[in-house]
């Protein structure tokens, strides 16, 4: 399920996104409102901009950890 399929379903209005990982969205968990987004595919969109190893750092360190309230996305590994 992408984000645009999830927007349909449930809109947007109490979904926590992470900018500029559109196309990494995979779906959502139905219980906490909650995205979830493949770690492979933010990886490979941040790889476009940076070299791999300094995308996971990026990732690991600024956004997989980082907690935002209750609606944090997941960062699943898919």
């Amino acid at each position: 399920m992408n984000l645009n399929e999830i927007l349909n379903l449930y809109g947007e209005e109490d979904l926590l996104k992470a900018d500029g990982f559109d196309d990494a969205v995979i779906g959502i968990d139905p219980n906490t409102m909650r995205l979830i987004y493949s770690r492979d595919k933010m990886v490979e969109i941040l790889s476009k901009e940076m070299d791999e190893d300094e995308a996971i750092e990026y990732l690991e360190f600024n956004t997989y950890c980082a907690y935002v309230g209750e609606k944090t996305p997941i960062y699943a590994y898919v």
